[in-house]
């Protein structure tokens, strides 16, 4: 029998510069029962909320200002404490070049969502992460 709430112990950090993207993001993410949503506005406030917080997964954007998700994803991946390192993280971009993907396979990203994002997409991307098959 499948849990009826698959998502209750499940806590979501949307990391994107866009508030308009971030409360799209959230309600998509309140849809799918995750009640545990938090949010930041640049890969700094990222890294820090990520710290606070400790989410089961991260979306964040590529790019953002004055810190994009390229430079959050290098900072979470070399912070000293392993549980913070290892938190797993989905890159959320319009960006879909080759340089941005093979980046964040190098940083061990654990999936990529291309703008605009779907509900499908998002909930089959967190339950690969869930379930411990995405990469990474």
């Amino acid at each position: 029998m499948a849990d009826p709430h698959p998502y209750e112990n499940v806590s979501v950090l949307v990391v994107e510069d866009m508030a308009s993207v971030r409360k799209l993001i959230k309600n998509m993410l309140i849809q799918l029962g995750i009640r545990a949503v938090f949010e930041a506005g640049d890969g700094k406030a990222g890294l820090e909320e990520t710290i606070r917080t400790c989410p089961t997964v991260v979306l964040c954007d590529v790019h953002m200002e004055p810190v994009d998700g390229r430079a959050y994803l290098k900072f979470l991946r070399n912070h000293p404490t392993r549980t913070i390192a290892a938190t797993p993280v989905i890159m959320l971009t319009s960006d879909s070049s080759k340089d941005t993907v093979l980046f964040a396979k190098e940083h061990h990203a654990n999936g990529y969502l291309v703008k605009p994002v779907s509900l499908n997409h998002l909930k089959s991307r967190i339950d690969a992460v869930l379930r411990g098959t995405a990469p990474g």
